[in-house]
């Protein structure tokens, strides 16, 4: 796990995986961390990843779903910048 920018990295293991996202064991918290999006890393050169949006924590365990561009790009509330 990396955050989007760059600040921070977590080691963890894939427990499942699928299309839409995955179930992960974490080896250390990531208590304090802000983990609402980052980037799970698939390859030890980085050159694998897939942007992520935090779905649940259970304890060393969490499930994430993986983001699309277009997923990004969905217009929120209060957010205009995606019309632009």
């Amino acid at each position: 796990m990396m955050a989007i920018d760059g600040t921070w990295r977590r080691r963890c293991a894939v427990k499942t995986i699928s299309e839409a996202g995955a179930r992960l064991v974490l080896e250390v918290s990531i208590e304090g961390l802000s983990v609402t999006e980052f980037f799970l890393v698939l390859s030890s050169t980085g050159l694998a990843y897939r942007r992520c949006e935090l779905d649940c924590v259970n304890g060393a365990e969490i499930t994430v779903k993986f983001l699309r561009a277009r997923d990004r790009l969905k217009v929120r509330p209060g957010n205009r910048s995606a019309l632009a």
